[in-house]
């Protein structure tokens, strides 16, 4: 093991605590951009928005209250609605118990609702849950340097191993689509887009920062601690040469990849209802109607046509075609209603100039 004495005692632990930190702020942006479609869609799709709402609220008071359950706080009352949220512990407590509580109800929502996808991915995935290191760095294993590459490295073989499974997944099996509705659940709902009955206070990235570094300025003796714990077990690794430290940040990693793929994924969602919310009459519901036929249809082909990218072609063929679909509807549909509506504005302006 070589590095400097100052890297690996200071910095080395570093490195996995700011990679996980890169990735929470990735998903804060992408938040970001989901609400900003909400925003888009809403006068047309208030239903939808207040379920999303919905689901955000209910992710968040689940946090809290298992919170309460960890502190053994107990729960006596536990309320959510479109619009609220709220759980009432048994017990009040005070100092590290309450510190607790709030760390599951400010920061669980990011991670908890991916922990339960993640815990369907151990029977769904055959590989990429990993945690090795490079050879090519082994020597400098518990540098700053070593692990952020280790780190990186699980990263990137947890990812393979998740996108090769989205991009191979057979949406005829029930297990495989059951998980990709709750991977569109998390999401929709992975954070609300306002609280309280009267839509007052909007929830946005400053609010959730806002709020933790509030709880952080409450108790930040508490954080300092966690800190030690943290460089504790970094200690514990590398006495016994081990990579449990780089392994309990990884999964806070994988966590990430989780909600950053499902946001992209309601993101694609909500474009394509904003999309389609421009193409008049009932020709709106043909791609949604597509999606579902053309991958059967496809899939009926791959049934006399053997092949071991049966489910990728499949799932692109649906994709490509319901976006061709779209495209000619936008292109045709539209055109020629905005045309009809632009005569019918000039007649009436006509008819008004004559009446004058």
């Amino acid at each position: 093991m070589e590095g400097s004495p100052i890297d690996i005692i200071i910095f080395a632990p570093l490195a996995p605590i700011l990679g996980v930190l890169l990735f929470w702020f990735i998903q804060l942006l992408f938040i970001e951009s989901e609400k900003y479609f909400l925003s888009k869609i809403r006068p047309k799709h208030e239903p939808l928005c207040r379920f999303t709402n919905f689901l955000g609220l209910l992710f968040q008071t689940i946090c809290h209250a298992l919170g309460y359950t960890v502190t053994k706080s107990g729960i006596s009352d536990f309320y959510i609605s479109v619009n609220y949220g709220k759980v009432a512990p048994k017990k009040e407590k005070e100092g590290i118990f309450e510190w607790v509580s709030n760390t599951f109800l400010f920061v669980g929502p990011f991670f908890i609702p991916a922990f339960l996808l993640l815990l369907c991915l151990f029977f769904l995935m055959s590989s990429g849950f990993e945690i090795t290191t490079p050879s090519q760095i082994l020597e400098l294993k518990y540098t700053f340097a070593g692990q952020i590459t280790t780190f990186g490295t699980s990263l990137y073989s947890f990812g393979r191993g998740f996108f090769s499974f989205l991009f191979n997944i057979d949406l005829l099996h029930p297990g495989h689509f059951g998980f990709l509705l709750l991977l569109i659940f998390l999401g929709m709902g992975i954070r609300p887009s306002y609280i309280g009955k009267t839509k007052q206070e909007k929830v946005d990235m400053l609010y959730d920062l806002r709020n933790i570094w509030s709880h952080i300025l409450y108790k930040p003796l508490y954080l300092i601690i966690l800190f030690l714990m943290a460089y504790v077990l970094f200690y514990i690794s590398l006495f016994f040469d081990q990579n449990w430290f780089v392994a309990l940040f990884s999964i806070f990693g994988w966590l990430s990849i989780i909600a950053i793929t499902s946001l992209i994924i309601a993101d694609m969602i909500l474009f394509l209802i904003k999309t389609t919310d421009e193409i008049p009459g009932r020709w709106k519901f043909l791609p949604y109607i597509t999606l579902p036929v053309s991958y059967i249809l496809i899939r009926l082909l791959f049934f006399y046509i053997s092949t071991e990218y049966t489910f990728i072609i499949s799932l692109l063929v649906m994709i490509l075609f319901t976006v061709l679909v779209t495209y000619l509807l936008l292109r045709y549909r539209a055109d020629k209603f905005k045309t009809k509506r632009d005569i019918k504005l000039l007649k009436k302006k006509r008819k008004g100039e004559t009446d004058e």
